[in-house]
């Protein structure tokens, strides 16, 4: 995904952008100490400046999603891991009240994630909503993640690389997500999809 977005939910900021991000710093700290990266290797290696990621890590300032993209792509991980606390597999209900959701400036596209964030998430499960005429641009996963999908409403262009398909209401599509894709609600009404993403390995 591209552009500025915010998360909505408990404890959310939707006034700036920024990711609501109670674990990030603990989680980004784990994360690279297992992959033996300092933070000078993952600045070089991310593009985001070494003070950015010390700050992150300590809590002392609020990354922005796109942000938290790059930092994930560039270690590996899954979104999830730098945004979650550790589930440990014991049965969890994820209250509609209670999600987090994110949405772009507009408004016009969302993402609520369906699953108990993880420590070692190999699949994520996303409901997708499209408003009418709404198109989003989607950033390429890491090499080898594929994508399962079924629409749940209204009508969907979904592009991967330059070949579009158009889907339906109950068609379903798999494709890999590791190259350049994006959505687009070409119907009269408001479209949602099931969006299942799977990662070639979980984290380490």
């Amino acid at each position: 995904m591209s552009g500025a977005y915010s998360v909505e939910g408990e404890g959310a900021s939707n006034e700036t952008g920024e990711a609501d991000e109670p674990a990030v710093g603990p989680n980004l700290r784990r994360v690279r100490t297992k992959r033996g990266l300092s933070l000078e290797r993952l600045a070089r290696s991310s593009g985001v400046s070494r003070s950015m990621l010390s700050q992150i890590e300590l809590g002392q300032t609020s990354p922005t999603v796109p942000l938290l993209w790059r930092i994930a792509r560039t270690l590996g991980v899954p979104f999830s891991a730098l945004i979650g606390p550790t589930h440990g597999g014991a049965p969890q209900v994820l209250r509609a009240r209670d999600s987090k959701v994110l949405t772009n400036p507009e408004g016009s596209f969302s993402s609520r994630a369906l699953f108990p964030p993880g420590e070692r998430p190999q699949s994520e499960f996303f409901e997708v909503r499209l408003k009418v005429g709404a198109q989003e641009q989607a950033q390429p996963r890491a090499p080898g993640t594929l994508a399962n999908l079924v629409v749940g409403a209204g009508t969907v262009e979904i592009t991967v690389e330059r070949t579009t398909h158009t889907l339906e209401a109950g068609d379903a599509m798999s494709f890999g997500c590791d190259v350049p894709h994006a959505f687009r609600n070409t119907g009269r009404v408001d479209a949602l999809i099931y969006l299942v993403v799977t990662h070639l390995d979980p984290i380490d």
